[in-house]
């Protein structure tokens, strides 16, 4: 346990067990939301438990590269020595985080490089909330002004896989007491664990559920997303539309155009067929380089062709900007270790 795990009460209580007047918590509070290191609190008694000191957070931002675009990538190190990444994005309305949730990913899709070297351990909340924490007091933020406007977990790591500290991050990052960001800011990306979907709308989240769906029937999902052994697309589906009544939240699909796998009209007729008259969107996005993988994907003009294609099949679709690929920061290309095994 870290103790950026726990909310503000939690926190509360657990000073008070350590013999300390409970505004000690808020400090602590206070201290982890502006992503300050132990030694920087300075209203502290410098007699404080040790077992106090030993939970205080120590992530930290091991390194950052800055694309040609301003796409930002972060490294970031945890004390037992994995390193996972995060993008930082830059629009007009504010700031989006895409941040990881598990340190590797053991779900193999054959296009993504956050799978190569299979599940290393999973995230806690606080270790998750720590890389928002962290860019925030880098871009000039702190606990009581926030910097970040939106945030994708979408980086390495299958969020549905490590469920219970997944939804526990949604609750700290999403507390009023906290950065306070809505849940309506922030977007959830799955390959689909039919059984946590259902679980997340019981649950009453309410973020944008986006799934990746990468092909339109199950053969072709069963070459590039082992996950499609377990679940089928109409099992995924029928959930996004349990989802979406429970919400009211639109569903996005995410749809890596493959060349000669998924690209061809039969595809968008199929999609077409699965997805019509539903309240959803579809990502059309240009595969993007992972060095150790040979899948193909089609150029940007051809994934505007796809988007077209959808659009006149009554769908709404349109083809994902690239951001970060210069710095290996694009979609598909984290890892959860530095290209050429850098420490």
């Amino acid at each position: 346990m870290i103790l950026s795990d726990l909310s503000l009460a939690q926190m509360q209580d657990y000073v008070k067990g350590q013999g300390l007047p409970a505004f000690r918590g808020k400090q602590l509070f206070d201290a982890i939301y502006s992503a300050k290191s132990f030694d920087e609190v300075t209203n502290l008694p410098k007699n404080m438990p040790q077992e106090i000191v030993e939970s205080y957070p120590k992530y930290k931002i091991y390194r950052k590269y800055v694309s040609k675009d301003d796409t930002i990538k972060y490294l970031f190190a945890f004390d037992d020595g994995n390193i996972v990444e995060g993008v930082l994005m830059s629009y007009k309305y504010g700031h989006t985080l895409c941040l990881s949730t598990q340190v590797g990913c053991r779900m193999g899709c054959k296009f993504c490089a956050s799978t190569l070297h299979g599940l290393v351990r999973n995230l806690s909340a606080g270790e998750m909330l720590g890389q928002v924490l962290l860019v925030n007091r880098d871009l000039g933020g702190n606990g009581k002004e926030r910097k970040i406007t939106n945030l994708v977990l979408m980086g390495s790591g299958e969020p549905l896989d490590n469920y219970d500290n997944v939804t526990t991050f949604l609750k700290l990052v999403s507390a009023k007491e906290g950065l306070n960001i809505s849940q309506r800011n922030i977007s959830l990306s799955t390959c689909g664990i039919v059984e946590n979907i259902y679980r997340l709308a019981d649950d009453g989240f309410s973020v944008t559920l986006t799934i990746s769906l990468h092909a339109s029937n199950d053969l072709s999902r069963r070459k590039s997303m082992p996950i499609a052994n377990k679940y089928s697309i109409k099992e995924i589906i029928d959930a996004c539309k349990y989802y979406f009544e429970k919400t009211g939240r639109r569903i996005i699909f995410e749809y890596v155009l493959i060349s000669g796998e998924n690209d061809k009209d039969e595809n968008a007729q199929e999609l077409a067929y699965l997805l019509r008259g539903f309240p959803s969107h579809i990502n059309v996005i240009p595969l993007n380089k992972v060095a150790e993988r040979s899948i193909k994907g089609d150029n940007r003009e051809k994934c505007y062709e796809f988007a077209k294609k959808l659009e006149k099949l009554g769908l709404s679709a349109t083809v994902r900007r690239t951001m970060g690929e210069d710095i290996g920061g694009a979609c598909g290309q984290l890892r959860n270790k530095v290209l050429g095994g850098e420490k």
